[in-house]
């Protein structure tokens, strides 16, 4: 059943063949159904007209018959009466044998002579009581189907037709002609039979024709999606084939114009984004030889502060920090472009995630001094130990820790580490500016800030977070955000226990909305 279920789900053809099947089978067997009971409606009336119509033929002949017969003697009467069940039980070489049946009235007098006769196959307990009722009652023929009971054979479905005539000297008597139904049975058996068999050869031949038709139109289809896999494997040189001029040539060759422009443009930003990898590489490397000059210059200068006027020796200071920012700028542009290049390595090893977030945070205070919003961590575990690049690890840490510091406020700033069998959460919440929705999806952006225009204390290149994304996913986890305007933001680091397996569920909720804030930092 599985199987079925998946073949119809990944197979169009077989889903279009299906359904069309399906609806012709409903409209086959309405159909087949309609024309059955009118067929077997019609047989039916056929032939029970033409039963009545000769059996009022046979009531007035034996009714005749007895009146002519008035001045006979009673064997003669009899031998009469005998005559007319022969006659009339009397069949043709394609027909079934009827029977004929005469019983007194039982409210016909007392006469002694009984005239009472029928075929000798056939009981007269056969006939229905209802029947012998309304015959009794009525001088007009009657009828009604029934089982035949014969002294020999199984009972066969029958029509009984009755009516009373007037023997002389016997009073009222019923006489009954029976019809068997039986080659009536047989010619609606053969045409359901007929009908039957011409609907499987219809459902057959329909779903035959319809796979033909959906092959013809699926084929290309098939084409298209096979073509399309290669493309996104890399290989842009596959085309489909054009083998005729109609519709399915024009999607063929609209597909292949659009398959070449692709590859055009794919080819183009390849090219572009070599350039642009080597340029930032190489212009990242070519700096730091000036800035290790410029470094060392500074450095003297620094020193000597001391000795200088006020005014250069804040100048002093300003370029220190400044060269130390630009320094910073070209390690993260080098980190960038070993991303862009596919070439970022992870180095795993086994370490104590609480420990080195602890180291983080007491960076961060003592270089930070008072100033430094407080930072508070929370674990119900005394220690976390994970397989990953402790150095990608912390750098991501003192990123979502350094954007929160520089947005807090002056708020304190919460640190949560939630760890679970194969994964583990950490979550940097601050409560200062926040924010909004729309800048959400840009926050992970390279250069990209949320108020570029606002002094920081620290200042950043912009590349923090977009490295930090870069570093989560290389360990196979992920990173995700939150924030809203004056309610601050949260960071939840989401990383598998050992790096490169897959995340089985996300320790920490990143929106406020998935928990109850003010006891999940409890």
């Amino acid at each position: 059943m599985t199987g079925i279920r998946r073949r119809l789900q990944q197979s169009l053809a077989t889903k279009v063949i299906l359904s069309t099947v399906l609806l012709s089978l409903g409209v086959v067997w309405i159909t087949g159904s309609a024309l059955y009971s009118r067929l077997s409606d019609g047989i039916r009336s056929t032939s029970l007209n033409s039963s009545l119509a000769e059996s009022r033929y046979t009531f007035f002949n034996a009714q005749y018959q007895m009146l002519i017969s008035q001045g006979l003697k009673v064997e003669e009467r009899k031998k009469i009466l005998a005559d007319i069940v022969v006659k009339a039980s009397a069949q043709g070489i394609n027909e079934e044998r009827r029977e004929v049946i005469f019983l007194k009235v039982p409210s016909s007098g007392s006469s002694t002579i009984s005239y009472e006769m029928s075929s000798n196959i056939i009981k007269n307990s056969s006939i229905p009581k209802e029947l012998r009722t309304r015959v009794q009652k009525s001088l007009v023929l009657q009828y009604a189907y029934a089982d035949a009971i014969y002294n020999k054979g199984a009972p066969a479905e029958s029509l009984f037709v009755g009516e009373q005539i007037r023997i002389p000297s016997g009073g009222r008597y019923e006489m009954y002609i029976v019809f068997s139904l039986k080659n009536q049975a047989t010619t609606i058996d053969l045409i359901k039979n007929s009908l039957l068999l011409t609907a499987i050869a219809l459902l057959l031949l329909i779903g035959l024709i319809t796979w033909f038709v959906v092959r013809q139109v699926v084929k290309p289809v098939r084409e298209a999606a096979r073509i399309s896999t290669q493309f996104t494997q890399g290989d842009y040189s596959q085309r489909m084939k054009i083998e005729s001029v109609d519709e399915m040539a024009t999607l063929a060759h609209s597909y292949n114009e659009m398959a070449a422009s692709i590859e055009q443009q794919i080819t183009r930003l390849e090219n572009l984004s070599r350039v642009q990898q080597r340029f930032v590489s190489d212009v990242s490397h070519e700096l730091r030889t000036p800035l290790t000059t410029l470094r060392m210059a500074s450095e003297v200068i620094y020193n000597q502060r001391d000795s200088f006027d006020p005014l250069v020796a804040r100048s002093s200071e300003l370029l220190t920090a400044q060269l130390d920012r630009f320094e910073q700028l070209l390690e993260d542009l080098l980190e960038v472009s070993r991303f862009d290049a596919e070439v970022a390595v992870l180095e795993p090893v086994d370490f104590d995630v609480l420990t080195l977030i602890k180291r983080c945070v007491h960076d961060f205070e003592v270089a930070g001094g008072d100033s430094t919003p407080p930072i508070q961590i929370k674990s119900q575990n005394s220690n976390v130990i994970i397989k990953a690049d402790i150095r990608r690890f912390e750098r991501i840490m003192r990123n979502l820790l350094s954007n929160a510091l520089d947005h807090a406020d002056g708020k304190e700033v919460v640190v949560t580490v939630v760890a679970s069998n194969n994964d583990v959460g950490i979550g940097v919440r601050d409560f200062g500016s926040g924010l909004d929705e729309s800048a959400l999806i840009r926050v992970f952006d390279r250069f990209w800030r949320a108020d570029p225009s606002r002094a920081r204390v620290r200042g950043g290149t912009g590349l923090g977070l977009s490295i930090a994304l870069e570093d989560a996913r290389l360990h196979n986890g992920e990173l995700d955000a939150w924030g809203r305007p004056g309610k601050g933001a949260h960071f939840v680091l989401t990383l598998p226990r050992i790096a490169g397996e897959p995340i089985n569920e996300r320790p920490i909720k990143v929106s406020p909305k998935d928990f109850h804030e003010e006891n999940f930092y409890q």
